[in-house]
């Protein structure tokens, strides 16, 4: 289901919202940034969890894109069979 998710953004059948996109930036730019908020160099593992928070906000708005695509197909179907 996700592949084809994926396919249908890719192919512009279903249009993100920005802030997903801003979020999915934001943990790439992050992760890789050599400025930290919680730094691992300091504080080991525990410095990954500004890491993995802003990683899982970016997951759970990508769900939700998901569930939206999702919504969007079902209707569509529905609308098919009606007519």
């Amino acid at each position: 289901m996700w592949w084809r998710f994926l396919k249908a953004v890719r192919g512009r059948q279903h249009r993100v919202a920005a802030t997903t996109w801003v979020a999915a930036i934001a943990a790439v730019v992050y992760t890789f940034a050599p400025i930290d908020l919680i730094p691992e160099l300091v504080l080991g593992p525990l410095g990954l969890v500004d890491d993995l928070g802003l990683w899982g906000i970016f997951a759970v708005l990508f769900a939700r894109e998901q569930r939206r695509w999702l919504t969007g197909l079902e209707s569509k179907a529905r609308t098919a069979s009606a007519l």
